[in-house]
């Protein structure tokens, strides 16, 4: 691990890692309790447009990635909304038409885009010290964004109705939470790619559902479980000489059937 840290490359991916996977836990407990597994796999292959656009008009890709998957949050709480469309066909058809935007985009762009695929399959290791602050500013606002609404959040989660009831201004807090999920799942991109990003928004929250015996403990061992993920599989694929993401992803899997077994185990 020690050598592993000396080179920078290794640090950045280190500290970008520690912070994604945090912010990624706490809202994948949120995701995972409005069973909204099916938007942030949407945002991420919809964010394929924002990528095309950015590197179309040699803008930087993140950045429009992370504008056109706000403004794809929006639609689909506005299609939710205003026109009643189940969540699922809304997200249904931003996710179709925004990858297909985006790939008809590339094609008209000639030549090989090795930035295009560093956002298909994530690239850990090449995260730059911009991208690093970039990622900690906006997940620190995100997280203050969460903690300060935390109650609320979950009420909301549990029965939007209830929470409308309650007085929590459901038309206000409802969009922003579509719209901060967007953007923290196109930052987890530079993690694991638009492939498999959801898997570290979706393993880590399973996981602790399984252990956990009240939902402070449940987002703590989300939280805990996230960490362990992202720095076991950085330092597996550093170790064995294996691409980052996918062994970040395996490793998840890995501890989820643990405990799996752990939880069967225990409870005879």
């Amino acid at each position: 691990m020690l050598e592993m840290l000396q080179y920078p490359f290794m640090q950045r991916a280190v500290i970008a890692g520690i912070i994604l996977a945090g912010i990624l836990a706490i809202l994948g407990v949120f995701v995972l309790i409005r069973r909204m597994a099916f938007f942030s796999d949407g945002i991420a292959h919809a964010s394929l447009a924002g990528i095309a656009v950015g590197i179309i008009l040699s803008w930087y890709p993140l950045a429009t990635a992370l504008a056109l998957s706000a403004v794809f949050a929006l639609i689909i709480y506005f299609l939710e909304k205003k026109f009643e469309l189940a969540s699922d066909m809304a997200i249904g058809i931003l996710f179709t038409s925004g990858m297909a935007l985006g790939v008809l985009l590339i094609s008209l762009q000639p030549g090989y885009q090795p930035e295009l695929l560093s956002f298909l399959f994530g690239n850990i290791l090449a995260i730059s010290t911009a991208e690093v602050w970039i990622i900690a500013v906006l997940s620190a606002l995100i997280l203050i964004f969460t903690l300060r609404y935390l109650r609320q959040l979950t009420l909301l989660s549990l029965d939007e109705s209830l929470a409308y009831v309650s007085g929590i201004k459901t038309s206000i807090l409802q969009p922003l939470f579509y719209v901060f999920l967007a953007l923290t799942v196109v930052l987890g991109i530079k993690i694991l790619g638009v492939i498999l990003v959801s898997a570290l928004l979706i393993i880590p929250a399973a996981t602790s559902r399984i252990l956990a015996s009240s939902f402070k403990h449940f987002l703590i061992l989300s939280v805990c479980f996230a960490e362990i993920v992202v720095l076991g599989g950085i330092f597996l694929s550093f170790l064995f000489d294996l691409p980052t993401g996918p062994v970040i992803v395996l490793t998840g899997t890995a501890i989820f059937i643990f405990s799996l077994g752990w939880k069967a185990l225990s409870s005879k």
